[in-house]
Parts: structure tokens; C-alpha cells; sequence
């Protein structure tokens, strides 16, 4: 029997092969996102019309015809939708084309049905934006999806799309695929393009791609995703197709494991359990499995991660305050992104040169550790999802009181460039789902992609929430 008989190349083969026709697939994930985003919250921006039209006019033939996905409404462009970044002062910035990726995607033929919700700007690993509101855990409709593709993976787990787009500055596709069961991976720096928005020198720790229910989808949006783009000079050429990544043998892999995060923030016992419990599979896969960590000042390379980030919100926000015209008003943005705002703009650019010197020198020492090791394996978050309401956007104070425990892991990985995935990995005490984050050298996500395959294998997971099948 299929083992994915509802994902992306599922679908797409389908398709191909005249099973199914893409306005039908078409319509049943309209129909899916009709029903079932109302309680979760997650779509913002829809375009059934266009996508019928297109479908009816011919989609192009490639490997994802008739796929339909969703965009995440941040850091990438739909034409003819506003990219709002959960941002009240970005609601009404329509977009005049696809940007590049999505332009990959759909000259692939994929199907764009809309954009989902993130949090403002992508601060927070919670999506409880002011202009949307709260995205739900389809798992568990009181508990967060995540973020900042909390959007995104909330529909791909309610099933009302096999693959969406995310994106990833500080676990923004690793973070929502653990809470909501599903596989992210984040490519390494310089392997998708972001165009137009930059996730280059003035944004070096975003990385585009998507979260899926399988490992094989993640393949294939790569192969389509990847590569040199206009402005951007794009990674090492891969050895084969990403897809073919998938089955292949994986070798005897140097597997460390830590559940200790480098800043000091406390792991929850049971997200630390479930990181041990697939250190443990991977033994049982034959590959060797220690403790150990890369050298890095975790608290120092944090300092240095927000200051680049803010860096980049103050231009953004202020880039956008010229086009409008006007200075910016008490409810154009929230509370915690204000904040973060009048930081960044206090910041001098020795501090900002001070604060790439830093990440550099993470990144040395990310490279020196993985001259010893293949893999690093650690939880994705220190904490499972938070209730809706805990990282509440208004409150600058509860922000800085719980972020770390969901970014303590996965933001060493943006900061260093390197590839790095979130694999489910069971659930908590209620039910909803867990994740273990597997990070690998610069340019090694193939052998990420195979033993994600691997442990997808041996350990089969349920993406799709129950109910939502």
C-alpha cells in the first residue's frame, strides 16, 4: 500500500497519469479550506478564483502539477495578494508578482490556493498576530501551531494541503513542524532564493522552503526550490536530485546528541525524552550515537542574533513608514515588535559590525564540530506548544519571559548557515506532538533528507491531526 497516499508526489503522480484531474484536486482542497480554517485559523489570503482559472487554462507540466499549496505571508510574494507579515501596518501592501520562489513553484505546476498567517514579522515562535489572530494546533485547538510558520503548518496538518511555504530565521519551519507533527526542513544558507527579499547580507539568517507530511514532498520542493536565482549565487550543486535522496543508504553516520541548551534556558523533561528516544533509534539503526556539542558562547551568540535581526525590522519598518509617507502610529505594529524597533534604532553600526563578528565566529566553531561528527541531535524546542496566549504579542514582558525556551535549539543553526531539520519524534503527556531537530554540514542536506527517510521508516508518523484526515 502507498505509505503516503495524500502527499505532494502522491498527487502529483495522479495527476500525471490522469487518476485524478487537477480541478479536482483543486476543489477538494478548497472545500478543505472552506471547512476546516475557520477553527484553526490558519489561511488569511485566498485566490480560488485565480487558481480555477489557471487550472482550467493548462498548468505547466513539471513534477508538482496540480499540487495545490499554500504561501506563508511573510518573506515571500504572491501576485495580487498583500504580503502582510502579520503586521497591521503591512495589511493592505499588495503584491504586484510572485517572487521567486513562488514563481519556481508554480512554474512546476503547483497551484497557489492563498497565503497563511505568522506571526508580526516572524518575532514570535507563537502565531497570535493582532490583525489575524490566534493560528490553532489543529492537535489541540487551545495549544499554539507554532511559529513563524505557524500559518502553514496548521493547514498542513489539518490536511487542508499536503505542502506549504515557510520560512525559517530562528526556527520559524523547524518550531511549528514539531508542534504540529510534521517534517521542516531548513535549507542551508545560500540554497533557496528569497528574492526580492533578501536572505543575504542584509538578512543572513532566513531560509526559505516548506513543511510537509513526508520526507519524500521536502525532497521535491528542494529540487524545485534550490538553485542560483537573480542577486543570488546559490550553495554547492548537489551531488544528485534531492529527491533521489530518499532510500538511499545512509552509511554508519557519527550521530552527537545534547538536550542541554547552549544559553542555559531549562529543557522540559519530556522534550528531552523524546530527543534520547531517537538517539536510541538511531543506535538501533546502526549509527554511532554520543553526547556532545559544538563550542559557542549560547547567551552571547543570542545577543548577537536579535541584534542583527532588529537591524533588519527597524529598516523594514521604516522603508515601509517613506512609501507610506507618515511616521509611524501607536497601532501600526505591536507592542513587542515596538519594542524591538526603538532597540534597533538606538543600535550604532559598530554594534551591528560587532554582532556578525560573533556570528562568524559561531560559525567557525559549527564547522570545527562537524569536522568530528556528521549530526547533531537535539530537541527542537525546550518546550512542547505553549497555550494560546502565552507569547502574547502585546506583552513585552511575557515575550522575553518564554521565548527562549522555544529558539534555544534551533537558532544556532541560522546563525551558522547551516541545514538543519525537525523529524517528529512522538507527543507530550496530551497528545500533541513532539520534535527532534537533526542539523548537518553546509551543503548536506542529502544526508539529512536520507536518514529523515530512515527514521520515517522505521518510525512511521501521523502528520495529518486526528479528525482531519
Amino acid at each position: 500500500m502507498e505509505r503516503h497516499p495524500c502527499d505532494a508526489v502522491a498527487i502529483a503522480a495522479a495527476v500525471r497519469s490522469g487518476e485524478i484531474s487537477a480541478d479536482e484536486v483543486a476543489e477538494r482542497a478548497i472545500a478543505r479550506i472552506a471547512e476546516r480554517d475557520p477553527a484553526v485559523r490558519a489561511v488569511v489570503h485566498t485566490r480560488f478564483d485565480q487558481a480555477r482559472a489557471e487550472v482550467a487554462r493548462g498548468l505547466p507540466d513539471g513534477p508538482l502539477t496540480g499540487v495545490p499549496i499554500l504561501v506563508k505571508s511573510l518573506g515571500a510574494e504572491v501576485a495580487g495578494l498583500a504580503t502582510s507579515a502579520g503586521s497591521r501596518l503591512f495589511a493592505d501592501a499588495g503584491a504586484a508578482a510572485d517572487s521567486e520562489l513562488v514563481a519556481r513553484y508554480r512554474a512546476a505546476g503547483a497551484v497557489v490556493l492563498g497565503t497563511t498567517s505568522t506571526p508580526e514579522f516572524g518575532l514570535s515562535a507563537s502565531t497570535e498576530p493582532v490583525l489575524h489572530g490566534a493560528t490553532r494546533n489543529p492537535w489541540a485547538l487551545g495549544r499554539s501551531a507554532g511559529g513563524s510558520s505557524g500559518g502553514s503548518a496548521a493547514a498542513v496538518a489539518a490536511g487542508m494541503v499536503p505542502v506549504a511555504h515557510g520560512n525559517d530565521s530562528m526556527g520559524s519551519i523547524r518550531i511549528p513542524s514539531a508542534m504540529c507533527g510534521l517534517f521542516g526542513l531548513k535549507p542551508g544558507r545560500w540554497r533557496v532564493p528569497g528574492a526580492p527579499f533578501s536572505n543575504g547580507l542584509r538578512n543572513p539568517l532566513q531560509a526559505n522552503h516548506v513543511l510537509t507530511t513526508s520526507v519524500r514532498d521536502s525532497a521535491a520542493f528542494l529540487d524545485v526550490g534550490a538553485g542560483p536565482g537573480p542577486g543570488f549565487p546559490g550553495g554547492r550543486a548537489p551531488d544528485r536530485p534531492f529527491s533521489r535522496e530518499p532510500g538511499r543508504p545512509v552509511g554508519r553516520l557519527r550521530i552527537a546528541v545534547c538536550t542541554r541548551a547552549a544559553d542555559g534556558t531549562a529543557t522540559d523533561p519530556v522534550c528531552a525524552e523524546a530527543a534520547q528516544r531517537t538517539a536510541q533509534l538511531c543506535a538501533e539503526l546502526g549509527h554511532e550515537v554520543f553526547e556532545a556539542a559544538p563550542e559557542h558562547d549560547g547567551s552571547r551568540t543570542q545577543r548577537a542574533a536579535g541584534t542583527v535581526m532588529g537591524a533588519n525590522l527597524a529598516a523594514t519598518i521604516d522603508e515601509r513608514l517613506e512609501r507610506l509617507g507618515r511616521a509611524l502610529r501607536e497601532d501600526d505594529v505591536e507592542a513587542f515588535t515596538r519594542v524591538l524597533y526603538e532597540r534597533a534604532k538606538a543600535t550604532g553600526a559598530g554594534e551591528l559590525s560587532a554582532a556578525l563578528s560573533v556570528l562568524e565566529d559561531a560559525e567557525r566553531a559549527m564547522a570545527a564540530f562537524f569536522g568530528e561528527v556528521d549530526l547533531w541531535l537535539t530537541p527542537t524546542a525546550a518546550a512542547p506548544a505553549p497555550d494560546i496566549g502565552l507569547l502574547d504579542p502585546m506583552s513585552p514582558e511575557a515575550m522575553y519571559a518564554h521565548s527562549a525556551a522555544f529558539v534555544a535549539f534551533t537558532r544556532i543553526c541560522n546563525v551558522t548557515g547551516q541545514p538543519a531539520m525537525s523529524v517528529p519524534a512522538g507527543y507530550d503527556g496530551t497528545g500533541v506532538p513532539l520534535g527532534v531537530q537533526v542539523a548537518a554540514a553546509h551543503g548536506a542536506e542529502g544526508l539529512l533528507l536520507r536518514l529523515a527517510a530512515q527514521l520515517e521508516q522505521a518510525q512511521p508518523w501521523q502528520s495529518v491531526a486526528p479528525g482531519y484526515r
